[in-house]
């Protein structure tokens, strides 16, 4: 909560300066100007449009391809590939070697100060054009189908192990280590909406990994 604390003081703080990169000028608080990086830190940032605030920490070995854009605060482990268009919000905690596949939204958190930000753990891949977001806890080794969308109230299916998994107001929802989880569908109460065969999105766990299974081929068996 310090940090958040620290983040929120620098923008009241700052004032407003103009930045250009080629053609393109911008407008934005001084005290969080885009970071710059050089060959010696071990990040590689490809050309294209990738944006990555200062106050971002960023670890050796990361591969960030265009266009992208990584919010102060933020924290992404090393070996971790951003893919293009992806978003890793203010404070959100991402572990090492994950996949943050093309399109992905990980939600940021400054206000309130107390709330918890969405943590990804290690190892874990994330398909295209999914969302994690209100504090989620994704754990180590989780495969994330494309287009799934986590947040508190999300209800997740397991159905290996025969349980519903809920945020709620003080607990952010966790995805457990190893799970695989794909989009999935639930009918809506009552019976006007049953009546016109309307539907909610959830989250299904189908299976979950072993320690011989990469990511891609555990995906792929649980859809076939």
């Amino acid at each position: 909560s310090w940090v958040k604390q620290g983040i929120l003081l620098g923008f009241r703080s700052g004032v407003l300066q103009v930045s250009a990169a080629g053609p393109f000028s911008f407008v934005d608080k001084d005290t969080f100007p885009p970071r710059r990086f050089d060959s010696g830190q071990g990040v590689r940032v490809v050309p294209g449009g990738t944006a990555i605030r200062r106050g971002a920490h960023i670890q050796e070995g990361v591969v960030i391809m265009p266009p992208a854009y990584l919010n102060v605060g933020c924290f992404v482990g090393s070996g971790t590939m951003v893919d293009s268009h992806a978003l890793v919000g203010s404070c959100a905690q991402i572990g090492k070697r994950v996949h943050l596949s093309a399109g992905t939204q990980i939600g940021g958190v400054l206000e309130p100060v107390g709330a918890a930000p969405v943590v990804v753990e290690d190892d874990v891949f994330v398909g295209g054009n999914c969302g994690i977001y209100e504090g989620t806890v994704v754990g180590g080794g989780a495969v994330l189908g494309a287009g799934t969308i986590l947040t508190r109230s999300v209800p997740v299916y397991d159905t290996v192990r025969n349980r519903v998994l809920r945020g709620s107001d003080d607990r952010p929802l966790a995805i457990p280590e190893g799970a695989v989880v794909v989009p999935g569908s639930r009918p809506a109460a009552g019976q006007w909406a049953q009546e016109r065969g309307l539907s909610l999105s959830c989250a299904v766990i189908i299976k979950y990994r072993d320690a011989k299974t990469n990511a891609g081929t555990a995906l792929e068996e649980a859809l076939r």
